[in-house]
């Protein structure tokens, strides 16, 4: 029972081609260092490369008796070429060993998920570029404000997962120091070239304290956290699709295959994936608070409740590739419904604010624009009529100084376009940045690929 409970093999063999990989590294160093004869380093290097096949083909026999990822590969190793597997431990500890195989596989997870991120993002791009003259009600308080078009809203939401791709490659810095060498906690007596391992393995930079080293989780933590933001973006967005499909908007369409059917209501046709994204996040956010409840009162240096950071980090990193991976492919299928969108734009008065700018330039100080506005709403209201419903003579009655021209400013294309500036939702300013957005995606994409060809 005690071995079952503190065993992690079950979960941290995800690590093996990591740890396998920085065994590698560290072998050769040691054998340049004259630590180990080369032909220790030979056995141990072609018995890596065996045991890493195994893995790969589902032969390897993984051993709860062995405890973890680490102790399994040695033990095998061992098997395979005697002694000189034994000799693989020399200058290092598991403490370093596993601090570093977290940081090669977070490395390559953020690049993986910055690279579905990426394409994501251009999914968003190409429907704002398709549907920028599709006018659409933009909401506050999920009423009514002001009218606004369907790209520039997508485009909202580029603009958020854009911000989680720049904190992944923030955080991919820090991720990237290398721990190896460490040992235990206080570093080794054996003359070891930490910078010849750092360098075989693509890391930019040793971690530079011992201590730190071992115990830091900091870099998981970071991670985690970012992922947890980018999961709630898609909450945002699955909780818009979900709203938008229902028949009290009737906005969008989207493909049948992310949805199913009610068991006893045939009519219905129900967003899973949307909803299952939304309550996915909330195990990405669980996940970051386990780490930060698991870090809060460890003193240095490693402790055993490190053992617990795998599981929910693995999670994290699974739940967030899996849903960009399936949004990429909701976003390229979602079709607008125009009409539904633009008869919602034209309810609650969303030209509003444009009747009080209009009045600004006509030289009325805003605070009164807004009361003058507010009456004319007021007398719509009371007529059921639209703004631009209103006669002129009515308009002049309430306000003498608007003319002819108010009409220009007070329909859904007008107020729409007239928003030209950057950050606006003119169709003009949609497909700019649209543009603009496709380079800087591609750059992005362009670095990602560059990371993962360094490896």
């Amino acid at each position: 029972t005690v071995q079952k409970y503190t065993a992690s093999v079950e979960f941290d063999k995800k690590l093996a081609i990591y740890d396998i990989q920085a065994s590698q590294a560290h072998a050769e160093m040691l054998q340049h260092k004259k630590i180990i004869s080369s032909s220790d380093f030979k056995k141990i290097r072609n018995g890596l490369h065996k045991i890493k096949k195994e893995i790969e083909k589902g032969n390897f026999k993984w051993s709860i008796a062995l405890e973890d990822v680490h102790l399994n590969i040695e033990n095998r190793l061992t098997q395979l070429i005697g002694d000189s597997g034994k000799k693989l431990h020399t200058a290092r500890s598991r403490n370093d060993q596993i601090a570093t195989d977290l940081r090669l596989y977070l490395r390559d997870q953020i690049d993986e998920i910055r690279l579905k991120i990426a394409l994501l993002r251009m999914e968003f791009v190409k429907k704002a570029e398709l549907h920028c003259d599709i006018i659409m009600p933009g909401l506050t308080h999920l009423q009514v404000a002001q009218p606004i078009n369907f790209g520039h809203h997508l485009l909202a939401y580029e603009a958020m997962f854009a911000r989680d791709d720049e904190r992944l490659a923030d955080a991919r810095k820090r991720v990237n120091r290398m721990p190896l060498g460490s040992a235990a906690l206080a570093g080794t007596g054996f003359p070891i070239d930490r910078n010849r391992v750092a360098k075989n393995l693509k890391f930019d930079s040793l971690c530079e304290n011992s201590m730190d080293a071992v115990s830091d989780r900091d870099f998981v933590i970071e991670v985690t956290s970012s992922l947890a933001l980018t999961m709630v973006h898609f909450s945002r967005i699955s909780e818009e699709i979900v709203l938008w499909m229902s028949s009290n908007f009737n906005f969008i369409t989207i493909s049948d295959k992310f949805c199913t059917g009610s068991s006893i209501m045939p009519q219905k046709k129900n967003p899973d994936v949307p909803e299952l994204a939304r309550g996915k996040t909330a195990r990405v956010v669980g996940s970051l608070v386990t780490l930060l409840t698991l870090m809060k009162s460890q003193p240095l240096a490693y402790n055993k409740d490190n053992q617990e950071d795998k599981e929910p980090l693995f999670d994290a990193v699974e739940t967030v590739s899996n849903t960009t991976k399936i949004f990429i492919e909701l976003i390229a299928n979602i079709r607008p419904n125009p009409k539904e969108m633009r008869d919602a734009a034209l309810k609650g008065y969303p030209t509003a604010t444009d009747l009080a700018d209009y009045l600004v330039n006509k030289k009325i100080p805003f605070r009164d624009a807004h009361e003058i506005v507010s009456k004319i709403v007021s007398f719509a209201i009371e007529k059921n009529l639209l703004l631009n419903e209103i006669p002129l003579l009515t308009l002049q009655k309430l306000c003498p100084v608007i003319d002819q021209k108010i009409f220009k400013f007070i329909n859904l294309k007008g107020s729409v376009d007239s928003r030209k500036h950057i950050g606006g939702t003119s169709s003009k300013q949609v497909l700019k940045q649209a543009k603009k957005l496709n380079l800087e995606i591609s750059k992005t994409i362009t670095e990602i690929e560059k990371f993962k060809t360094q490896k």
